[in-house]
């Protein structure tokens, strides 16, 4: 089956996605969408295909299209990938799938309605560290989790913060809305759990936007409620990759992942490091989750990051915003189920 593919957004990281979309068989990049004349340029340099300044104009020349793409500014997510979804298009959605949990809750069940595969850009779920760390839990290697602490850094302040990143209008907020939103994702997804509470304290350096946040949440998993804090810092030192990890501690060990390195400590003491194969560097992490969504297209795969993945952290990040603001705990379900009702 050749999959037909058209790119929403042609930035940086949309013309890296639509390079690895082209580099696999049976994959045709067919057209693309961006409002940017120089951004239109670069990808018919690219790709010698027809290029629109929107999505409508897309859909009005292409009846064609299997699926398609978007990684354009954040506040155009929902708008695009519904019509995507709305024409019979399956869609990968970079992160986050949407800037509201009012916006993520109808995006999955138009999704589910339209019997339309949506995945979302989140690379940790093939990350072979984050993948290894979580089959543990699952395992049992630390028993009974109780405990987690989750930490994500970059330079986003200098780097990314004046760019239309750092306007909420177009990114849906700051830090936690753009780099941020890997530790929304990635803590809950690591630990099997659904985040139920949360308190926050947020700063925003002086910009208007939050830059850091200091979290503390639980979250409900099968077996019991695990506390967790996260520190997320858009003031760091690394730039343009991210600073991350996670521990989690359980009733018979604890699991540290610094970045670099997936060690396991039995309770008592006795430690090693666990041995993790494949690359984890971010092409390749771009290309094994765009090679899940055409293997998912295929029927071949399930999707490793689906919608309601995206769901839950963005109402993860949004009870964080709220829980800064208001200076009280948030429940992150009522946030849901409140956009279910409208």
């Amino acid at each position: 089956m050749t999959v037909r593919i058209a790119g929403i957004g042609l930035g940086g990281l949309g013309l890296l996605e639509l390079e690895q979309f082209a580099a696999m068989d049976g994959v045709e990049v067919v057209a693309g969408v961006d409002p940017s004349v120089a951004a239109r340029d670069r990808f018919i340099e690219a790709f010698e295909q027809p290029v629109y300044e929107t999505t409508e104009e897309l859909q009005a020349d292409h009846d064609d299209l299997d699926a398609a793409t978007v990684a354009s500014v954040h506040a155009g997510h929902f708008e695009q990938a519904t019509a995507c979804i709305e024409a019979g298009l399956d869609v990968h959605l970079e992160k986050p799938m949407v800037t509201t949990v009012d916006e993520a809750v109808a995006l999955v069940d138009i999704a589910d309605d339209r019997e339309a595969l949506v995945q979302v850009g989140y690379q940790r779920h093939v990350d072979p560290y984050y993948v290894e760390l979580r089959r543990l839990i699952e395992a049992g290697a630390v028993g009974t989790p109780q405990m987690a602490h989750a930490h994500l850094q970059q330079d986003w302040l200098r780097d990314y913060a004046q760019s239309w990143r750092g306007n909420p209008s177009l990114s849906g907020g700051g830090f936690l809305y753009d780099s941020g939103s890997h530790v929304m994702d990635a803590l809950p997804w690591a630990l099997s759990g659904e985040p139920i509470e949360v308190a926050a304290l947020t700063d925003d350096r002086g910009e208007g936007i939050e830059i850091d946040a200091a979290i503390s949440a639980r979250f409900e998993r099968d077996d019991g409620v695990v506390t967790a804090s996260a520190g997320v810092c858009g003031d760091g030192t690394r730039t343009p990759d991210v600073d991350d990890g996670l521990t989690v501690y359980g009733t018979e060990g604890s699991l540290h992942y610094d970045g670099e390195s997936l060690v396991h400590v039995e309770r008592g003491g006795e430690e090693r490091t666990v041995e993790v194969d494949g690359d984890d560097d971010f092409e390749t992490l771009t290309r094994k989750k765009l090679e899940n969504f055409v293997a998912a297209i295929r029927g071949e795969e399930e999707l490793v990051a689906p919608p309601e993945d995206g769901l839950r952290a963005i109402a993860f990040a949004e009870a964080t915003v709220l829980a800064a603001e208001r200076g009280e705990t948030v429940d992150v379900q009522e946030l849901v189920d409140a956009a279910r009702t409208r």
